[in-house]
């Protein structure tokens, strides 16, 4: 029903319209995904001044009328990660972040937890910009798969569910679900015991304290992550660099 309402958000990606206006893809606590159009932002003496950058996290009034956007009357200041933009690392890192949200999670739905997950996320590549590294950003892709539903099988065989020995699950599978046994590994890649200890330990520790990996550890997650992404979700991500 058309009205105003109140929401707070993350600003994910910002697209210039028209001479003065942007629309602004938003990821809101309350609501999920949504789109709106904050008209007059690009004035040098607009209402909202600096508060709608991507990566802010902000408390809006939306109006919500005939359109399929929104329209921000209202807009105060949450956090807006201000130190993000002073060093080049921790941006990339955070734009990856709103990214993945922006594509993984489309519809106007709430999910308490990817919205906590991104809210964390962007406080950390703030407050430390040392957390900008492979094995964190893996780990945050890897939350992000259990706040959408699509965590893979780790600890068991995908496909027929035996509890074989480690040193016999070293496949995986985005078909089948995870990874799987000598038994079931047609179609599967080789996922080693490093890169399969790196993604219980991520999902297991905070964010902040994120396990560190091998290089061919950190290749081996971010391939699994992105098959699983592919298949279950039908959403492509850049790999993580």
């Amino acid at each position: 029903m058309p009205g105003s309402f109140k929401a707070e958000a993350i600003v994910l990606r910002s697209i210039r319209l028209g001479e003065a206006d942007r629309v602004l893809h938003l990821y809101t606590r309350e609501r999920g995904r949504i789109g709106a159009v904050a008209k007059g932002v690009r004035r040098t003496r607009s209402r909202f001044g600096g508060r709608l950058e991507p990566c802010a996290r902000v408390a809006l009034v939306l109006h919500e009328g005939r359109s399929d956007l929104c329209t921000v009357t209202a807009a105060e200041t949450v956090h807006a990660h201000a130190a993000l933009r002073e060093r080049r690392e921790p941006l990339e890192r955070a734009t990856q972040a709103c990214d993945a949200v922006l594509r993984l999670f489309d519809a106007p739905e709430a999910n308490q937890a990817a919205y906590n997950l991104l809210c964390q996320e962007l406080w950390l590549l703030d407050a430390e910009p040392s957390a900008a590294t492979r094995s964190q950003a893996l780990a945050f892709r890897l939350k992000l798969l259990l706040a959408a539903g699509f965590m893979p099988e780790l600890s068991t065989c995908a496909s027929c569910g035996e509890r074989e020995p480690e040193a016999s699950l070293l496949g995986f599978s985005a078909a089948q679900g995870g990874v799987v046994c000598d038994s079931c590994e047609a179609g599967s890649f080789r996922l080693d015991r490093q890169a399969r200890g790196f993604m219980a330990g991520a999902l297991a520790s905070p964010l902040a304290e994120a396990p560190v990996g091998s290089d061919l550890a950190l290749r081996q997650a971010d391939r699994a992550i992105a098959e699983t992404l592919e298949y279950h979700a039908n959403v492509r991500l850049r790999r993580v660099a």
